[in-house]
């Protein structure tokens, strides 16, 4: 008997995490005198978020745990939330303080403020050199041109921008992307089916950004294929 074709979601599914792939060797680490990788981790705190907050937060947690076991890796937190709230913590190398922080945060009603999460990796992209930006959020309430203006300028500084969208919001996807591509980095989709790969993926860029490709290396070992194709990609 021939064999069934693959449903059209899953092939979807692939050419997404292949692009992201694909992106990330294009995507170099560079280390600032000190030797220490730095991650802006940003996430969207909006009401539209609250259903699945807490699964979203035990993924982010379980990326902080990854990072906090190899050495020389720093992270700072921000958040938006409500009206006009946009919190940040300070630069921490302890993830147990990582997630106290996270267990303190509760969605609130409000509009999206990614531009304020640019502006920040900016700033300090400028003080010293920042590895990575991840940012989670699923949707965007913003002027797409302006965010496009300072992904650009962030792409001009070697600060890529990973963007993981929990959902499909069409506006939003178009605009995660464009920013991702801006800046240098990627763009990658997720549900409650896929958060097992958003686990390992999240996880792969916080351990790159702190021991490059042998650290990456290392993790892989009886991980999801996905981030063994990553690995054999990176140069």
């Amino acid at each position: 008997m021939p064999k069934s074709k693959q449903p059209l979601a899953t092939q979807t599914s692939k050419q997404e995490l292949d692009a992201f792939i694909d992106k990330m060797q294009q995507t170099p680490v560079t280390f600032s005198a000190g030797g220490e990788g730095r991650v802006l981790f940003a996430l969207d705190a909006t009401a539209s978020r609250q259903l699945t907050w807490d699964h979203a937060c035990h993924l982010q947690n379980s990326m902080f745990i990854e990072a906090g076991k190899i050495g020389g890796l720093m992270m700072k937190l921000c958040y938006f939330r409500g009206f006009q709230q946009f919190h940040q913590s300070d630069w921490l190398t302890d993830s147990h303080s990582l997630l106290n922080i996270m267990q303190q945060v509760s969605c609130a009603a409000g509009h999206t403020q990614i531009g304020k999460v640019l502006n920040l990796a900016l700033k300090e992209t400028r003080i010293k050199s920042v590895q990575a930006v991840i940012y989670i959020g699923d949707c965007m309430e913003e002027p797409v041109d302006n965010l496009c203006q300072k992904a650009g300028e962030l792409g001009l500084l070697s600060t890529p921008v990973f963007i993981f969208q929990e959902g499909n919001e069409l506006i939003a996807k178009r605009a995660f992307k464009e920013v991702a591509r801006l800046s240098g980095g990627a763009y990658h989709s997720f549900n409650s089916a896929s958060s097992h790969l958003l686990k390992q993926l999240l996880n792969a860029v916080a351990v790159y950004a702190s021991g490059g490709k042998k650290a990456l290396q290392h993790f892989a070992q009886d991980k999801d294929p996905a981030i063994t194709r990553l690995l054999e990609q990176l140069k």
